[in-house]
């Protein structure tokens, strides 16, 4: 078998870690570097190479892969003092899998496009249950013989599901209105559970019944927000190790802006939006987004 070429990836953390993982098992010599040291020990250990910035990374890899938090820390990634957009080659593949403003992207594409380099947004969804099972769910934007020629290939080692959506910022907008509906379904959900709950009925039988009624949605039978109706999610760890309820408030308040920049009402966006900063404010921004439920 031939061997493959190395892979930048910067950002490991929660969602990249699982990711890189993947790559790794695929036979991708890996180059990592994360703003916490301590996420890239394994792939240490494993004899993968680790740096200490995205530019050593983008010089060593001509595939780079980004994974971040927010706009600015993609911004900082890709055109920051010392990052990818310093060493980056003609030719190479910039890949941001990070949810941010689909606006920063068209400009960070640019930036990219202008040094010979081809860039690609791909925001994830599933969460970090469907990053540790490679069963991700990839957005991509981009050049649409890109797509073909290497980035499928290469997202579909960790995703089960990678589509291509149109240009560069198109994918970052279908995980922005994805991500709305899932706040908002899971608001809906938390707000059912917890009714049914005070009306006296058992949260099992009551998550069985709206699974089997019109009520059914990935917030209830999947990922249902309730202790002690589902195994292996992250309310079972007391909503330890899922995604963040501070990035669901920062991706709605993404929502936000893309629908005063284009005149949309989002009634139930911004309901939510609140109800996903008060819930910040009230002690659970680094707990799984479905801890809304503990918030009501």
């Amino acid at each position: 078998m031939a061997s493959k070429t190395p892979v930048g990836f910067t950002g490991v953390g929660n969602m990249g870690n699982p990711m890189a993982k993947y790559l790794m098992k695929r036979g991708y010599p890996l180059i990592t570097d994360d703003v916490f040291p301590d996420a890239c020990k394994e792939f240490l250990d494993a004899g993968e190479q680790v740096v200490s910035s995205p530019a050593d990374a983008a010089e060593k890899a001509d595939r780079i892969i980004t994974m971040l938090p927010t706009s600015i820390d993609a911004i900082e990634a890709c055109s920051g003092a010392n990052e990818v957009l310093k060493k980056v080659k003609k030719g190479s593949l910039l890949i941001d899998s990070s949810t941010v403003d689909p606006m920063v992207l068209n400009e960070l594409a640019k930036e990219v496009e202008k040094m010979g380099a081809v860039f690609m947004d791909a925001p994830v969804s599933g969460g970090v249950g469907a990053a540790r099972s490679g069963s991700l769910t990839f957005m991509v934007g981009g050049v649409a013989e890109e797509f073909a020629a290497a980035a499928q290939e290469l997202l579909g080692c960790v995703g089960c599901n990678v589509a291509w959506r149109g240009a560069a910022g198109t994918g970052q907008a279908a995980e922005i209105c994805n991500n709305l509906l899932l706040a908002i379904s899971m608001t809906g959900t938390a707000e059912a559970m917890h009714l049914g709950i005070r009306l006296g009925l058992d949260p099992k039988l009551l998550a069985k019944i709206l699974n089997m009624s019109s009520g059914q949605c990935w917030s209830s039978d999947t990922y249902n927000p309730v202790p002690g109706v589902m195994d292996g999610v992250p309310l079972a760890n007391r909503y330890e190790g899922g995604f963040r309820t501070t990035l669901m408030a920062k991706d709605l308040g993404l929502a936000q802006d893309s629908a005063a920049s284009t005149n949309s009402p989002i009634l139930l966006g911004s309901q939510a939006h609140q109800i996903y900063r008060m819930t910040c404010s009230k002690g659970y921004s680094k707990k799984d987004f479905s801890s809304m439920f503990r918030f009501l």
